[in-house]
């Protein structure tokens, strides 16, 4: 078993088709093709369920891909360390990040990190949390940019970005806009509500808050972005609990911002999430060193 036959059956389970695993290895189809039969022989055991208009992995691929992932995640760290005694960085960083993470600026942190290592190429995932942690752990990401994770989720390391209060987002028009800058938990009771999808930091974050509070409510619009979000709230469709610097964003503007008063005021936090110490690349060592000297944003 080779590693380039390993890479060659990653690509093909992750696109789920061989003329764009190939297309994106620049190798040949038949090529790839003959490649994926090959370890399927040496394996004795089909990896694929292949039809007309569909690549699926098989019971046996997907056991596959785990350890697949982690091997050439383990060779890609091992060239990566060699480079580096060499007073060199090169290879791939590829990280994961949250929407609308807080405390710092991932752009601005991956511009200066470009400046600083000009010979690494960088991959980026915008995932949700639970994605996010699965890439890590597996060694298909160096490390993240996540939220809201707790301790039974993660225990490797985690480094604190930032802790900021959540607050009710909705339209002027609406009924709580007119109570002051405050609510309680009893008057969002029965509110319809705009989220973000179950994986997303800000969703995850206000379901275990209210959970905590004892409030049933109705999620009745599921977006993946911020910007639908905020428009949706704009035309009075509903009302958002998001973290506080989403009021603070231009689209925001003409929104009503309200503090959710009690004892269980819902809070946003975001982190690192990072690999046992021992299996952190270089370039993520590079990119923390980054983050620990950067403003927070």
């Amino acid at each position: 078993m080779e590693l380039r036959q390993l890479e060659h059956f990653v690509a093909v389970a992750e696109e789920q088709h061989f003329t764009r695993a190939a297309d994106r290895l620049a190798v040949s189809q038949s090529g790839l093709s003959a490649s994926v039969r090959a370890l399927e022989q040496e394996l004795r055991t089909p990896l694929f369920s292949r039809t007309t208009r569909s690549v699926r992995l098989t019971e046996a691929g997907q056991a596959l891909l785990v350890e697949a992932e982690r091997t050439l995640a383990g060779a890609r760290a091992a060239r990566d360390a060699v480079d580096a005694v060499r007073g060199l960085l090169r290879g791939t960083l590829t990280l994961g990040v949250e929407q609308c993470v807080a405390g710092v600026s991932p752009a601005g942190l991956l511009a200066a990190f470009h400046r600083e290592h000009p010979h690494m190429e960088i991959r980026l995932r915008q995932e949700g949390t639970s994605s996010l942690l699965d890439g890590v752990a597996g060694g298909r990401l160096d490390l993240a940019f996540a939220a809201t994770v707790s301790p039974p989720e993660w225990r490797g390391e985690l480094v604190p970005l930032a802790r900021e209060p959540m607050v009710v987002l909705c339209s002027p028009g609406h009924p709580l806009a007119a109570g002051g800058v405050r609510v309680t938990w009893e008057d969002l009771r029965g509110a319809s509500f705009i989220d973000f999808h179950p994986d997303w930091g800000p969703r995850r974050a206000a379901d275990e808050a209210f959970a905590a509070a004892g409030v049933r409510r109705t999620v009745a619009l599921e977006v993946s972005d911020v910007h639908s979000l905020l428009e949706l709230v704009h035309e009075g469709l509903g009302i958002a609990v998001v973290p506080h610097h989403f009021s603070r964003k231009k689209e925001a503007g003409g929104l009503v911002a309200v503090d959710v008063e009690g004892p269980r005021r819902p809070f946003y936090e975001s982190v690192v999430v990072l690999p046992p110490s021992r299996a952190m690349s270089p370039g993520a060592k590079a990119l923390m060193a980054l983050v620990r000297n950067a403003p927070r944003a």
